[in-house]
């Protein structure tokens, strides 16, 4: 079978809620990635990618009519690149690299670019559902008599999920402030050493991740529940921010056309879907899926990303999986470097790339939790 290789990742710096990035287009946000992948790797010319494959989760007002495309075209790039805009919630820009992928490795095309966009200080998560309420909506399953006969009237909510999970698995709300915490310093440790600069491209004076905190236990202590009761607040909970991401994926054909270096090889893809209510479980299942599939052991795989969406959804897989916490995030997660939606996927891969290059270690892991119970699996092979 054909392969795939990723040349290069770049993303932008993480801008916090209605931060340095919060005024900035979202076409101009994406078309700053794909600009400065385009100019890294001057041996393609511009006319000659196949495809623009951005995630967008939920996209209305300026991050609607295709993004992937608008994104291409705010660059100043060439009319004749086509571009689409994959929604799989959070993993999004994940399964865009998958897309790429894929159609590299079919032949069908030769240089592809994955990635995605997200401007959540402009358009919050919430916005999709609050734009369809004047046309008689009040969230996407009301009226499916389908979804009600199967489900019922449980909510479908990722808050009510991540605390679920908590409940299910016996995590404390300690448990989750102590990793809170430890996510937030590995992420300060990892900017102070430079560890991120090779894959960010500053933008508006800004030439690091905006959201890190100097933060403690006790602070973590003195916010206030998100329910009355309940064990999830904003501390152990990814944060809202804005941001780009973009890997240039290639063949093997094009490799040796533009004389190309290849960083990695994308070793497997798969995605697995599991309980919608409980939502935010489907990495687990996902990974054992995607071992098996790989021909893997837990023990082949020398670092992770999981995406710290909430910080009971990564305790709980670290209790079924088994996979250690010093190998996994180990430059932080979302709940430091917040969640881009959907740049997230490819912003992960562009850390986890660069950290097996720091590290020389060969295979790196990447999964997240995605909304409707999903969760895609991607498996890097570094080269070199």
């Amino acid at each position: 079978m054909a392969e795939a290789y990723i040349v290069d990742a770049v993303r932008s710096p993480v801008g916090k809620r209605r931060g340095k990035l919060a005024h900035i287009h979202g076409a101009d946000l994406g078309a700053h990635v794909l600009k400065a992948l385009v100019e890294r790797n001057p041996s393609i010319p511009a006319e000659d990618y196949d495809d623009v494959v951005f995630g967008c989760l939920d996209a209305i007002g300026p991050l609607a009519g295709n993004i992937a495309r608008s994104c291409w075209l705010a660059a100043g790039l060439p009319l004749t690149v086509p571009g689409v805009t994959v929604d799989r919630q959070c993993g999004s820009s994940q399964q865009a690299l998958h897309f790429a992928a894929q159609a590299v490795m079919s032949g069908v095309n030769d240089v592809v670019v994955a990635g995605g966009v997200q401007t959540m200080s402009q358009i919050p998560i919430s916005s999709a559902m609050i734009a369809a309420k004047p046309l008689g909506f009040s969230d996407p399953f009301s009226g499916s008599k389908g979804w009600a006969a199967r489900f019922g009237d449980q909510p479908v909510s990722q808050f009510y999920a991540a605390q679920k999970i908590a409940d299910q698995w016996n995590i404390s709300r300690e448990e989750m402030e102590v990793f809170s915490l430890e996510s937030h310093q590995r992420a300060l440790k990892a900017i102070a050493a430079g560890r991120f600069n090779k894959e960010i491209v500053p933008l508006e004076g800004l030439e690091q991740d905006e959201t890190p905190r100097q933060t403690s236990l006790e602070k973590m202590k003195s916010l206030e529940p998100l329910e009355p009761g309940g064990k999830l607040t904003a501390g152990v909970s990814s944060q809202t921010c804005d941001g780009s991401s973009a890997l240039l994926v290639v063949s093997e054909k094009a490799l040796k056309r533009y004389n190309l270096t290849p960083r990695a090889r994308v070793h497997h893809m798969s995605v697995l879907g599991d309980d919608p209510i409980m939502m935010l479980t489907a990495p687990i299942p996902a990974t054992r899926h995607a071992l098996k599939k790989a021909g893997m052991k837990l023990e082949d795989i020398d670092l992770v990303e999981i995406n710290e969406a909430f910080a009971s959804v990564v305790l709980a897989w670290f209790k079924e999986i088994g996979y250690p916490h010093e190998k996994t995030n180990v430059n932080g997660g979302a709940i430091a470097l917040g969640h881009p939606l959907g740049a997230t996927g490819a912003k992960l891969m562009c850390t986890l790339l660069n950290e097996l290059e720091r590290t020389n270690k060969r295979y790196g892991l990447q999964t997240m939790c995605e909304g409707g119970g999903v969760a895609n699996v991607t498996i890097i092979e570094r080269l070199g």
